[in-house]
């Protein structure tokens, strides 16, 4: 077995099984995979077979406890599997054979990596004796994928088959989440070996910290206790490290204002008074504002991504930083931490609380003319959107009544560009785990498949796939997976005829050139594809809804449909933008710019 160079986290304890379990048995490599699997609780696997992983799904024809659904693209069981991830808080699985199928995956594990999504991609290799050969669909995936994984195994003996795939799980699945790549020779899987559980682990090498220093966590609290015109600035590490009820303490405690990431969103309730929105480029003004103007920046999970800093030498000059983040890799790679604190946030933000308390004891912080200056800029910026000027749906509105009348239980998982921003804006969370979206990536064909495997994940949820007509041509072949295997998501296609931010930008930016940006899907076009045709086509109910009083109708028709898949075309204006916008490279103290250009702030 061959390892990438990186330091990993040592093993944690596997659960002990049953007596029976443990008395060594002689099965195949192959038998040895989905053992192991159903051994660390895994029920679901996203895959697609080819000739280096015949073996193992040979074996999976004869017995297994392992559900293994069949996908039309080894990208869709990526982000399938990254859904299931995002939408339950476990590893998502995902399954594909050598050469171009590994390849396939590449997309999705690079996503998974940069949202910090726990995910085991298990591919087939050829045979150990061919390998360096360029034999037929030989791939070096273990070298492809090196940058976009948290640690990569290459196994070529059947006996090594358990410890690898354990410790994969267990890396993709502590510290900081992420994939974890297990690639398997096809000799591997056919030969033989002696099967016991649990399998030695051993995996030399860095232990993730979870409990952070006391003195760190005194100093932060010391820090919020002084401080006038605190943030807490919360990213997507909340959500992972299942911490978003001790957020919710922390807040409550310190009265200090939140703002959550696109990622984030979820993490805390958008119905509390506390919650300003989301920040960043498309952020809303108050969150934007809030951290430019704050003088203690308190991140959590999150790590000054340049679509919320802007330009980072003009980001929150007047702020000091307490950075806390299981990953010591990401505190002060942007924005120099003055508290450093690395560390699990299940386990800090309880710690930081009680200490603040302490702290806030001795002198309570005064916040009156905080809320003051916020309170301004949350009348003066309420959130909005102009009337459309072509008679067409407004997005905006399509997508706030989907949120309105499936309501917080739903989860609601978005392709990448406009429809995704104003998913994020108009769509109102209250939970984590509700709002799944490719963040850092930002990977078009996202949606549909990763809806797909939040849907297995959560068989009693309502879950809308929220898509582009660009998005969704790319990945709607998942509606058949969906289909037969009876996982009926709710599609909503946001239908502008175009790849609409590239065309925002091009009006913006580029003096309104619009290049290769118009795709031929809406209104006034030929409209290829049909894609309500389409959706009839893969056995899904499809609706086609041109007119603002047919929104609701078709909504709750897909809300009462749950015996197939529901694609719903809106065809909304394609005139529509997202604001507010700060453009790229320049400071946030410019979010007026979207009063600039949209004198229409802030209409209903």
């Amino acid at each position: 077995m061959t390892t990438d160079p990186r330091p990993v986290p040592a093993p944690r304890p596997v659960p002990a099984p049953p007596a029976s379990a443990r008395r060594p048995e002689r099965i195949t490599g192959s038998a040895a995979i989905l053992r192991t699997l159903e051994m660390l609780g895994v029920t679901d696997v996203f895959g697609l077979p080819g000739g280096a992983v015949i073996p193992l799904y040979d074996e999976l024809m004869a017995q297994s406890a392992v559900r293994h659904i069949l996908v039309r693209h080894e990208q869709g069981a990526g982000h399938a599997a990254e859904g299931y991830a995002a939408a339950s808080g476990k590893v998502g699985v995902a399954v594909a054979t050598s050469g171009p199928g590994a390849t396939n995956l590449v997309t999705a594990i690079a996503d998974a990596y940069m949202d910090s999504v726990p995910l085991l991609a298990i591919t087939g290799q050829v045979f150990s004796t061919l390998m360096g050969t360029d034999a037929f669909q030989e791939a070096d995936i273990v070298g492809i994928t090196m940058p976009v994984t948290k640690h990569s195994f290459l196994v070529k003996t059947a006996e090594e088959i358990p410890s690898a795939i354990a410790a994969a799980y267990h890396i993709a699945s502590t510290g900081r989440p992420g994939p974890v790549l297990v690639d398997i020779t096809k000799d591997a899987q056919q030969n033989t070996l002696e099967f016991s559980w649990p399998p030695a682990v051993e995996l030399p090498g860095y232990r993730p910290v979870t409990r952070a220093h006391g003195k760190q966590v005194q100093a932060a609290a010391q820090l919020l206790a002084e401080a006038k015109r605190p943030v807490l600035y919360v990213g997507g590490g909340v959500i992972r490290a299942k911490a978003s009820q001790a957020l919710f303490q922390l807040a409550e405690a310190t009265g200090a204002p939140v703002v959550t990431t696109l990622m984030a969103r979820g993490a805390f309730p958008d119905s509390h008074p506390h919650h300003l929105g989301m920040p960043g480029m498309h952020g809303s003004v108050p969150a934007v504002l809030a951290l430019q103007e704050s003088d203690l920046i308190v991140a959590l999970g999150a790590r000054f991504d340049d679509r919320v800093t802007g330009k980072v030498s003009e980001f929150a000059p007047d702020a000091k930083v307490v950075h806390v983040d299981v990953d010591p890799a990401e505190i002060s790679k942007i924005r120099v931490a003055d508290v450093p604190i690395v560390g699990d946030l299940a386990e800090v933000l309880p710690d930081l609380t009680a200490a603040y308390r302490e702290a806030a004891a001795q002198a309570a912080p005064e916040l009156s003319d905080w809320w003051t200056r916020l309170g301004g800029l949350r009348h003066e910026f309420p959130l909005g959107f102009a009337p459309t000027s072509d008679g067409l749906l407004a997005p905006q509105q399509v997508i706030r009544r989907i949120g309105e009348l499936t309501g917080p239980d739903g989860v609601y998982v978005a392709g990448v560009g406009q429809h995704q921003m104003w998913a994020a804006q108009f769509i109102s969370y209250e939970r984590p785990n509700s709002w799944l979206n490719s963040g850092g990536a930002g990977t078009m064909g996202y949606s549909v498949p990763a809806a797909m495997g939040a849907k297995v994940a959560e068989p009693d949820r309502v879950v809308w796939s929220i898509d582009g007509d660009g998005c969704f041509q790319m990945t709607n072949q998942e509606l058949a997976t969906c289909v037969i295997n009876d996982i009926p998501i709710k599609v909503a296609i946001i239908n502008n005829s175009s790849l609409g931010m590239v065309k925002q930008w091009q009006a913006l930016f580029y003096e309104g050139r619009f290049s290769q940006t118009e795709l031929h899907t809406g209104a006034g076009s030929k409209q290829v594809p049909d894609f309500v045709k389409l959706a009839e086509a893969y056995g899904a109910l499809g609706i086609r809804v041109t007119k603002e009083e047919e929104v609701d109708d078709a909504i709750r028709l897909a809300l009462e449909t749950n015996d197939r898949p529901v694609v719903i075309d809106f065809v909304v204006s394609s005139d529509a933008m997202v604001w507010p916008m700060v453009p790229q490279g320049v400071s946030n103290s410019y979010v007026q710019y979207a009063r600039d250009h949209s004198p229409a702030w802030g209409e209903e």
